[in-house]
Formats: structure tokens, C-alpha cells, sequence
């Protein structure tokens, strides 16, 4: 039987060599080394008054459009989803989007209001 854990000490002492990064396993900024062409558009139509970011023109495929959007969710802290080749991430975040995108090495343009 396994010794009880009572103090922070004990649970300092504790190893856990199973639950190491797996080195293949590469980042999603990593797999976007393509450069692509995007548009970022400010929208509230359709959505009940709600306002999004949307980011155009992404030429790859699925898993990487997804990787693409999560990491921008991420960076900003808000929710979103992929629909028809789109990224559309919750809020008004377009120019710190733009600057995101334009540090990974892409072109980014901005559309609309």
C-alpha cells in the first residue's frame, strides 16, 4: 500500500516520469509556417447584436485552420469556432489578431468598420 499524503512536502516529493511532453509533438505556430494572405472583418450581423472577429482567406487544411484558431482563442482568452473556412473569434480583437498573425508571418488585412 501507497504511503499518505498529509503535507505539501510529501506531495513535492512526488515524481511523475510518465507525464513528460512528448518531444514529436510540435506546437500549432509551428505546423503555420506557410504564409497565407488573410483579411480580418468586424461583424454583428447575424448574431444578435453580438460582435465578432472574423479572419478570411485561410488556404490549408482543416487541422491546420483549426490549430490556426485555437491558438488565436487562446491569445486573446475568448471563445470561438471554425465555420466554412472561416475563424470566428467572440468580441472585437481584430488588431491584436492582426498583430498576432503579422508576428507568425502572415499578411494580414483589414476589413470593414
Amino acid at each position: 500500500m501507497t504511503k499518505k499524503i498529509n503535507s505539501f512536502s510529501d506531495l513535492a516529493k512526488l515524481k511523475f516520469d510518465s507525464l513528460a511532453p512528448d518531444p514529436e509533438v510540435t506546437s500549432p505556430s509551428e505546423l503555420l509556417i506557410e504564409k497565407q494572405f488573410l483579411e480580418a472583418h468586424y461583424s454583428n450581423k447575424g448574431r444578435a447584436g453580438k460582435v465578432v472577429t472574423l479572419i478570411k482567406g485561410f488556404q490549408g487544411s482543416s487541422q491546420d485552420l483549426k490549430a490556426l484558431a485555437k491558438t488565436l482563442k487562446n491569445a486573446v482568452g475568448v471563445g470561438g469556432t471554425v465555420k466554412n473556412g472561416e475563424i470566428i473569434i467572440q468580441g472585437n480583437f481584430r488588431d491584436k489578431i492582426m498583430n498576432l498573425l503579422q508576428e507568425m508571418g502572415h499578411d494580414v488585412k483589414r476589413v470593414g468598420g
